[in-house]
């Protein structure tokens, strides 16, 4: 087919990608309990191109290089925001809903014979295009739509990792929105002065404690076990908890709380020995958020990772060959905005998928906790769609070949079996 028209679409900017995103949160947010906080969780991604010439792009450090070499990478920058929809209440795990795909740039440094006015305006414009700057932009925005549509008493929670942990992000934090990030084991944080002087100013800072490091390998605190769901199943942590803290990269604005998670061990195969991860180290600037709601809300953001893989190995984000200014930025987000939809629907639909759901192969088994993966709900799609077209039921897979005396009338299993084939 020609894709000329599609090309224009996008290269003309005749499409509103944003409303369709605003068309996600209010139907994500129908399917949400109205007492519930809205989490969501942020982190950036790069999707790798070729051309030179492509708008957007520059040199970008590669996530999957090795830890002693940074490899570097030409494609794009993009920010993204996911909605975390718990599928039960309590321990449960959750699916993260794709809210914003925002293109973020690095600016362009002017040549090496630029004058003084170029040079000061690529500083501005530098500060401006740093992610934490961008990110805490996405957060401000994501706040107002929250607000223009009917939910500015629900508290915002924002997931991020240790990137967007810092000043820029907390001391711009919009109102009513909690920030829950990762910290270095050697922050310094302080407690909260215990009195004030009668003359001069008013003390913000008291004594300084201990690093999380070393509270973490001292005994003046003891550890604590709760469960959370983590990798596919309920999950005994062990954590430390220290409240009414001070950062002075957060500012006096921000009472915080730290925790402090314990290594969790595991095992390669079934007579291997255990080995441990690293222990996390996390702040929440909202002092009397509940503890098991603070860690399962972190642990849900590997969600926003899950989306990631599935948008550029399935969807085919950023596979486009475009190079407008225009269709650089929204036909990646358009494609994000799709995979939003296609699980929005299935959660819609979630207690009519008794019958409409294709068995699963003998070789692909499935707990009861298993949801549907991306791949099993665009087979699902294809299957209604195709089914509704050719006006043929292919539920039914034939395990043999039915026997009668006229081949006119035999059924081939082979139209069946092909609904069956993973991407």
């Amino acid at each position: 087919m020609d894709w000329s028209a599609a090309y224009k679409l996008f290269k003309y900017g005749r499409m509103n990608v944003q409303g369709l995103f605003e068309v996600v949160i209010q139907n994500s947010l129908d399917l949400l309990p109205a007492e519930k906080k809205i989490l969501v969780h942020l982190d950036d991604t790069i999707l790798r191109k070729n051309g030179k010439k492509v708008a957007g792009t520059a040199w970008r450090r590669d996530p999957l290089g090795p830890p002693f070499q940074n490899n570097l990478v030409w494609g794009q920058r993009f920010i993204q925001l996911s909605m975390a929809m718990p599928l039960g209440v309590g321990c449960t795990q959750s699916r993260a809903l794709p809210i914003d795909f925002f293109h973020s740039p690095s600016a362009k440094r002017p040549g090496a014979y630029a004058r003084d006015e170029e040079v000061e305006k690529f500083k501005e414009l530098q500060a401006k295009a740093r992610l934490s700057y961008q990110g805490v932009l996405r957060m401000s925005t994501l706040r107002k739509t929250l607000d223009d549509q009917g939910c500015s008493q629900r508290t915002l929670c924002i997931s991020v990792d240790g990137s967007y942990t810092n000043k820029t992000v907390l001391k711009q934090l919009p109102a009513n929105t909690i920030l829950i990030g990762r910290i270095r084991k050697d922050t310094r944080l302080y407690k909260l002065p215990e009195s004030q002087p009668v003359k001069g100013r008013k003390k913000v800072y008291g004594e300084p404690i201990a690093t999380p490091e070393e509270i973490r390998q001292g005994n003046e605190i003891e550890y604590k076990e709760i469960k959370a769901w983590a990798a596919g199943k309920v999950h005994d942590f062990k954590i430390k908890v220290v409240k009414s803290l001070r950062w002075r990269t957060a500012g006096e604005k921000h009472i915080l709380q730290l925790m402090i998670i314990s290594p969790l061990g595991y095992r390669v195969t079934k007579d291997s020995k255990i080995l441990y991860r690293e222990p996390a180290y996390l702040i929440c600037t909202d002092n009397n958020l509940d503890t098991e709601e603070f860690l399962q809300s972190y642990l849900w953001r590997w969600e926003i990772e899950v989306n990631f893989r599935d948008e550029k190995t399935l969807i085919g984000c950023g596979q486009a060959q475009v190079r407008n200014a225009e269709a650089v930025e929204k036909a990646p987000a358009f494609s994000v905005a799709m995979y939003a939809f296609l699980h929005l629907a299935s959660m819609q639909a979630r207690q009519l998928r008794n019958e409409s759901v294709l068995p699963r192969a003998k070789w692909d088994p499935a707990n009861e906790h298993q949801r549907l993966s991306t791949t099993e709900l665009m087979n699902l799609f294809r299957l209604q769609k195709w089914t509704s077209n050719i006006q043929t039921n292919f539920s039914g897979f034939m395990a043999k070949q039915h026997k009668s005396r006229s081949l006119k009338k035999a059924i081939d299993p082979l139209l069946s079996a092909i609904f069956y084939l993973r991407n």
